[in-house]
């Protein structure tokens, strides 16, 4: 079997076993945030989080906005 054909038997063959998730990925969605609310609290609390001020969030408001319309 060349490269090429297990690349494709392994994404396309339905009696390829599939990997269940595991960890984060598999629990449930609510349980997910409480955990990642969570990391956000202790952040603040430690003081690692970042929060924007209103100049910080100006420059990259106008640096986004320079971009999308460059794309136009």
């Amino acid at each position: 079997m060349s490269l090429q054909e297990s690349s494709i038997q392994g994404k396309d063959n339905p009696t390829t076993p599939r990997r269940s998730p595991r960890g984060f990925a598999a629990m449930d969605p609510q349980r997910q945030r409480e955990i990642a609310s969570l990391g956000g609290r202790a952040a603040h609390q430690s003081g690692h989080a970042h929060e924007f001020t209103s100049e910080e969030a100006r420059v990259a408001g106008r640096k986004r906005h320079a971009r999308s319309e460059g794309d136009r």
